[in-house]
């Protein structure tokens, strides 16, 4: 009781001093006096092969991060593009001096990471390892073992990956407005297709790395619990036998910004969501004076969840789930570019709100401005506990040609800058009217919008070459929903097949983030259906609805379906086509391509059906539902009692790309506790 009495007291003494101070609670606190940044310089050394070592010594734990990147423009591999990708994966593949599975088992016993790119390599590890650790990595940099096998599983690897991207709007964004920006004959502008990652040989693979990947403007930096002169003959004896190559370089191509503001379109017929981007290049390097300004400007604008455009476009729209932008002061392709997803029925509107911002951009308000400084002097402090972080700031001094002073006057840089430099900085790195609008998407729903919006529209294909305006084929005037169902159901099996089935079972298995799960979906007619997905055995979420009423489980707690949930799933058939001759609300739209197929286009009010012209199979639906569409493709159709059904179902949920397998199907074997 005692302590209860003393509790209330503190309470009431701490209620008073509140009262006393009169503090808002709901004011942000201010920020205290800007500290001072003192970050260690490297210690410098050089080897005769051109590689320059730079060691930051770090004693506060004993863990050592070592970087290797090359300084070197970009190069044109042509014909054979993709190249320097798979020349860096095989050096994950043991060395001359040890095998795969040797090399992997060492590193793993030394607790250790390393990782290789076509642009270095990195490692990780406790610093009584790191000798080890060290030499492994040289190993595989300096004696790399590449075999004609390892290059083929390498290459199979690249090609589905490639192939799986042939449909995703994301991918064919990244890849087309990089070509359009910089020319896709370009080194920065050029792109790996399936034709030249099968071309590459391993004699390519072997001159690539003898050109490219070497110590020739090369810089290893090495941060934490080391000494200097002990690493000096570390790397001696590690990187001391590697080869210059003494490669001249050619001169970047030229690329430059479109005279005029223009909106450029690749068609992604599957597309439920368009892939928007704006972007522009520019002269932005680190050691600019513009620089600070310029990055300052790109946090109002993008920079995260209370900028401008996650603001307008999310916040204030409901256009898209996010909306931000980067300013890229790389040195040898600096650009600006904003980025976002939105649906397809809003893709003009999103442009023209985004478009607005890049405009507007140019004007700040001081709180903006001061928000903006607090946020990026944080971000600074707090990246400077990562050694991975010290490594970068030594090798961007080297490489960006920065003031001995930029970092350790980096917090005094932010506070300078004005709303005027922030304007000046705009005019001469966001370029709202000399800026290349892509989009990826459907272009059958976005593109009357967007060209009502004034700016030239171009189309281009998925290898950025110019095209057409797609245009939907013309459909037969015999052909009607009712014609078109009854193929479909022709092509299943037929009317009275159909009619005969009561329930459908299938078990299916797919793979989430490298998981295997697995699902079992049954439905009955008159709505009815139980869904369950499991994970290792256990239940993830499971839905069950007999036809009137259900509800959803997950973690062990049930939650009843609500009216619209209800609503959504009382279709009273197992084959919706049965029941289009008579609708009145679905309308045949022309022809499309979807999953890969020209295909009827029926539709209704919040869902569409294609069915393939060449077989009258159902290549896949997209339902609208209140997170937005979602896209379902049908294939691998079989017989299973009489009626052919599709065992592979690929859904994209959220941008996500579930592929389901179906490992059987049973028909009529339901019972009524099944959808209890």
């Amino acid at each position: 009781m005692k302590k209860q009495f003393t509790y209330i007291a503190a309470a009431f003494l701490f209620a008073g001093m509140l009262s006393a101070q009169k503090i808002d609670l709901n004011a942000m606190p201010k920020p205290g006096p800007t500290p001072a940044i003192n970050i260690a310089k490297p210690k410098t050394f050089q080897l005769s092969n051109g590689l320059t070592v730079m060691v930051v010594e770090n004693n506060k734990l004993p863990r050592v991060n070592t970087t290797l990147s090359m300084d070197r423009p970009p190069y044109f591999e042509g014909n054979i593009a993709g190249v320097s990708q798979l020349m860096a994966e095989q050096l994950d593949n043991g060395t001359t001096n040890l095998s795969k599975d040797d090399f992997n088992k060492k590193v793993d016993f030394l607790g250790a990471t390393i990782n290789f790119s076509s642009n270095g390599a990195a490692s990780n590890s406790l610093s009584k390892y790191f000798p080890e650790v060290l030499g492994l990595m040289a190993d595989a940099i300096v004696n790399p073992k590449f075999s004609a096998e390892e290059i083929k599983n390498g290459k199979e690897r690249i090609i589905e990956g490639l192939k799986a991207d042939e449909k995703n709007a994301s991918s064919i964004a990244e890849r087309v407005s990089n070509a359009l920006m910089y020319g896709k004959n370009t080194s920065r502008g050029e792109f790996e297709t399936i034709e030249s990652i099968n071309k590459i040989q391993l004699a390519d693979i072997q001159n690539i790395y003898n050109k490219y990947y070497a110590p020739d403007n090369a810089y290893l930096v090495i941060v934490g619990d080391v000494k200097l002169d002990q690493i000096k003959p570390l790397v001696e004896k590690a990187f001391g036998s590697w080869k210059k190559s003494n490669t001249k370089f050619a001169a970047l191509e030229p690329a430059s910004n479109v005279s005029k503001t223009e909106i450029n379109v690749v068609d992604v017929p599957s597309a439920v969501q368009s892939v928007l981007s704006v972007s522009n290049l520019n002269n932005l390097k680190m050691k600019d004076p513009h620089y600070f300004p310029a990055t300052m400007a790109n946090y109002i604008l993008g920079g995260g969840g209370e900028a401008r455009l996650f603001m307008n476009l999310r916040e204030k729209n409901g256009f898209t789930y996010g909306a931000y932008s980067s300013m890229n002061a790389s040195k040898y392709s600096p650009d600006f570019s904003a980025e976002t997803s939105v649906r397809n029925e809003v893709t003009d509107k999103a442009v023209k709100e985004m478009m607005n911002e890049l405009n507007a951009i140019s004007t700040v308000k001081p709180e903006e401005l001061e928000n903006a400084k607090a946020k990026l002097k944080g971000s600074f402090i707090m990246s400077l506990e990562k050694p991975e972080t010290i490594a970068k700031f030594a090798l961007n001094q080297k490489v960006q040609d920065l003031p001995a002073d930029f970092y350790t006057n980096y917090l005094k840089s932010i506070d300078k800058v004005t709303a005027a430099d922030v304007s000046n900085a705009v005019k001469a790195t966001i370029l709202p009217n000399q800026s290349r609008i892509f989009i990826a998407g459907k272009a059958s729903d976005i593109s009357e919008g967007l060209e009502k919006l004034g700016y030239p529209v171009k189309y281009f294909d998925k290898e950025a070459n110019p095209v057409a305006k797609p245009t939907a084929q013309k459909v037969d005037a015999n052909v009607t929903i009712g014609s078109v169902a009854d193929k479909y159901i022709n092509a299943i099996g037929g009317l009275a097949a159909l009619q005969k089935v009561t329930s459908i079972t299938a078990d299916a298995s797919t793979k989430v983030q490298g998981m295997d799960m697995n699902m079992k979906l049954i439905q009955g007619k008159g709505g009815k259906m139980m869904m369950e997905m499991k994970m290792m055995g256990n239940t993830l979420q499971k839905i069950v609805f007999d036809g009137k009423d259900g509800y959803a489980e997950a973690q062990g707690q049930k939650i009843p379906l609500n009216d619209k949930q209800k609503a959504s799933m009382s279709d009273p058939e197992l084959f919706p086509e049965l029941a289009f001759a008579k609708s009145t609300e679905l309308k045949l739209a022309g022809i499309e391509k979807y999953n890969n197929e020209d295909s009827y286009v029926v539709k209704g009010p919040k869902q569409t059906y294609y069915y393939s012209v060449k077989t009258g199979l159902k290549t896949g639906e997209i339902k609208m539902g209140e997170g937005g569409s979602m896209p379902t493709n049908f294939s691998d159709y079989k017989d299973v009692s009489g009626v052919k059904l599709p065992f592979t179902i690929i859904q994209n949920m959220g941008g996500m790309e579930i592929n389901l397998a179906v490992q059987s199907y049973q028909l009529n074997q339901a019972k009524d506790s099944d959808f209890k």
